[in-house]
């Protein structure tokens, strides 16, 4: 009988001043009460608006309804069949603004809680002493090389790991995961879950050479040439960090939200044996709303500081996702809205001591079709603070497009292509995710990953037919 309840089944979570002294995973998962009940919300709908609006195209209301029937390893087998990294994408992926945001039950009351049951199947599936590895496709003798271990690099590689293909990933850090690893805290995505999901396409015949950088250990012309590869695809991410370019940026405790969170969840610097050295603060303040600035704040927090949150807009605009700001003041973060920061103050030995911000007001919308921030005029004032993190943004690293002759780039760094395959302007060249569109979600570059697949093995059918100039 099906669920008409208005409202989701709550995901049980760590209790806030607990969670606020540790870096456990805060959400625990639903049972298989709870996942059962949550999946006979579902409508089923004949036209699929939940399937539409998801980047790498899960049949839903299939996976839904093996779960609402109790059939949780058929539900990830559905799954699977889309998405290389469920356990992921159930944890991270911006739901409400995608899947559940179609969800026709969403119309009235609140959606099914889509991403909520993708994962209670991927933990299931993960979880089970005999689940099996994925089996080995035939291969079809053609190779393929993919730049970053990142959700681009690892969709792509499934994919074409699954028709055959030999492939080998490059990362140039020492652990494989990109963004999966050095940007998300493990409080919201635990590393062992990462190392499961890329376990599982080794096990398929994957290939990762980690702390090798595409443009100085090897270059994209050494891949399409002595290494005997017949495509490349580039999802190196978007791992350089953007500043203000403000007075007093250069201080002792000012960090990009880059450094910082990979020297917490990469180089494991919360660890009493850990050899990173980090300075949170007594006072921190982040700079930013999106989900970056999110995750600074509450490492920030986990290490003893008291944390601010600084954004020159209002809560509307904020661009993190719901939960996460609700998890975060629930912790007891603070947030400044209508806030920007002038300069950043030091003392004469040039660590940080506060900033002094403005008020801002919104005036009518900008480029992004957000309200814009303007100038209150002399407003200025100071907050104290001896650690700031600058989370406003990231741009592509411009050592492979320095170091791959005809690759076009747009004018930040981003690396042009047409779309939805991914194809640059170099031959047999593609990419996707971050490098492409800077610094977006782990579901969007993971949908660019997969479609780069696809247009990667017509092109290279093409190369067998005689066609593509080969």
């Amino acid at each position: 009988m099906p669920n008409m309840s208005l409202v989701k089944n709550a995901m049980p979570l760590q209790d806030p001043a607990e969670r606020a002294g540790n870096f456990r995973e805060v959400a625990l998962g639903y049972s298989e009460e709870q996942a059962v009940n949550e999946a006979m919300r579902c409508l089923g709908c004949k036209n699929k608006p939940c399937v539409r609006d998801c980047p790498v195209q899960i049949d839903i209301p299939a996976f839904i309804g093996e779960i609402a029937a109790g059939e949780f390893e058929k539900a990830y087998q559905v799954i699977a069949r889309y998405n290389a990294l469920p356990a992921i994408c159930g944890r991270v992926c911006p739901q409400e603004t995608q899947c559940e945001g179609a969800c026709v039950r969403g119309k009235k009351g609140e959606p099914v809680a889509i991403g909520r049951l993708e994962r209670f199947a991927a933990d299931r599936h993960n979880a089970a002493a005999d689940a099996e590895p994925a089996a080995k496709p035939a291969p079809n003798g053609k190779k393929v090389a993919v730049v970053g271990s990142g959700p681009a690099g690892l969709a792509c590689a499934g994919s074409l790991a699954q028709k055959g293909y030999a492939l080998t990933i490059f990362e140039a850090l020492h652990r494989e995961g990109g963004v999966l690893v050095y940007g998300i805290p493990e409080f919201r995505l635990p590393k062992a879950i990462v190392q499961k999901e890329v376990q599982g396409l080794k096990d398929m015949g994957v290939e990762i050479q980690t702390n090798v950088i595409i443009g100085k250990t090897i270059t994209i012309d050494e891949l399409l040439g002595e290494y005997g590869c017949h495509a490349v695809f580039i999802g190196s991410g978007a791992g350089l960090p953007r500043f203000m370019n403000i007075p007093g940026e250069n201080l002792n405790g000012v960090y990009s939200a880059n450094e910082f969170l990979t020297r917490i969840n990469l180089m494991k610097a919360y660890m009493p044996d850990s050899q990173t050295p980090l300075h949170p603060g007594k006072k921190a303040l982040v700079v930013g709303g999106g989900n970056v600035a999110m995750d600074a704040a509450r490492c920030a927090l986990r290490l003893g500081a008291e944390v601010t949150i600084v954004y020159r807009r209002t809560e509307k605009e904020l661009p993190a996702r719901r939960e996460e700001v609700e998890h975060a003041k629930e912790e007891g973060i603070r947030f400044m809205f209508l806030t920007n920061p002038l300069r950043i103050l030091g003392n004469d030995k040039s660590w940080v001591t506060g900033i002094v911000c403005e008020e801002m007001r919104l005036s009518e919308p900008d480029e992004s079709g957000r309200a814009r921030p303007v100038a209150v005029s002399g407003s200025d004032f100071e907050i104290q603070a001896d650690c700031v993190i600058m989370a406003i943004g990231t741009s592509p690293n411009p050592l492979i497009k320095r170091t791959t002759g005809g690759l076009e780039t747009q004018k930040w760094g981003g690396i042009t292509t047409e779309e939805p395959g991914g194809k640059t302007s170099r031959e047999g060249v593609y990419a996707g995710g971050d490098a492409v569109t800077g610094a977006a979600t782990v579901i969007l570059a993971m949908g660019a990953g997969k479609n780069a697949a696809e247009a990667i093995d017509a092109y290279i059918g093409g190369m067998r037919e005689g066609r593509n100039g080969a």
